[in-house]
C-alpha cells in the first residue's frame, strides 16, 4: 500500500497518536514537514490518504504553502483519496473546499464535549457515541463547505466536524493527543492558558487533571474514527 502523507505545519504539532495508530496496524505513512521547508507535493498519486495536523498559524495567513496545499486537497477529494484534518488541518480542508475560516465565536482550550448530530456518522465514525470529550485549542473555526455534512457540534461553536462524501473528515478538535504532545504544548504555549479555569478555556491544572483517564477515553474515540477513515484508503 502507498503511504499516508501526514502534513506537519509546526514542529510542536507532530502526528503523535495519529501516526502511532497507523504504525500499530502496519499502515505506512510519511511525514511531510512543511515547517521545515519541504515542498507541497504536486499530485496525490503517491499517497493512499492525506492527514493534516494542527498549527498555531491561520489558514488566512500569507504563507507560501497554503494555496498549493489547497489545490492538492481539492485533487484528493476529486479522486477519492481520503483526507483527514485535525484543527488547523480541518480548517485547511474547509478552506480548500470553498468555506470560510474566521475567528471563533468562543475560543476553546481544554477538554470539551462535542455532540454527534448525524445518526449515520454516529454509528459509522464515532462508535455510536452521542457525546464525547475531546481536546480543543483554537481561536478560529471553519464554516461548513458546500456539499459537506455536519457531524460534530457543541454549544460554543456549531461547526466541530464535517464529512465530505463519507470519506473526507474535517475536525476542529485534536484526536491525536498524547501525554508527550500535551506536555510540549503546555511548555511552549502556557501563556495562552487562563489562570482561573472556565469550561471553555481551562487552566493548565485543569488540562492536566485526570490526564491518563482522559487520554484513554480520547484514544478510544480516535481509534473508531481512524479505523473508519482508513477503510477508504487508496490501495
Amino acid at each position: 500500500m502507498r503511504p499516508v502523507a501526514i502534513f506537519r505545519f509546526s514542529p510542536t504539532e507532530g502526528p503523535a497518536g495519529f501516526a502511532d495508530w497507523l504504525t500499530a496496524r502496519g499502515l505506512p505513512w510519511k511525514l511531510v514537514p512543511l515547517d521545515a521547508g519541504e515542498a507541497v507535493p504536486t499530485d496525490v498519486a503517491g499517497w493512499s490518504g492525506i492527514g493534516m495536523m494542527g498549527g498555531p498559524m491561520s489558514v488566512n495567513d500569507d504563507l507560501p504553502w497554503v494555496a498549493p496545499l489547497c489545490r492538492l486537497l481539492r485533487t484528493a477529494v476529486a479522486r477519492g483519496v481520503p483526507v483527514i484534518g485535525h484543527c488547523l488541518g480541518g480548517q485547511l480542508l474547509a478552506k480548500a473546499m470553498g468555506a470560510s475560516v474566521r475567528p471563533a465565536v468562543t475560543p476553546e482550550l481544554g477538554w470539551i464535549d462535542v455532540t454527534t448530530n448525524d445518526a449515520g456518522a454516529r454509528r459509522a465514525w464515532f462508535g455510536d457515541r452521542d457525546t464525547f470529550t475531546t481536546f480543543e485549542w483554537h481561536d478560529e473555526t471553519f464554516a461548513l463547505p458546500p456539499g459537506a455534512k455536519r457531524v460534530l457540534t457543541n454549544s460554543y461553536n456549531v461547526e466541530q466536524g464535517f464529512l465530505l462524501d463519507d470519506r473526507h473528515l474535517g475536525l476542529q478538535c485534536h484526536l491525536e493527543m498524547t501525554a508527550e504532545l500535551l506536555k510540549s504544548w503546555l511548555a511552549s504555549s502556557a501563556g495562552e492558558l487562563p489562570a482561573v479555569s472556565m469550561p471553555e478555556r481551562q487552566s493548565a491544572a485543569e488540562v492536566r487533571r485526570d490526564l491518563p483517564q482522559r487520554l484513554a477515553r480520547l484514544h478510544a474515540v480516535a481509534g473508531d474514527v481512524y479505523a473508519r477513515w482508513t477503510q477508504g484508503l487508496a490501495p
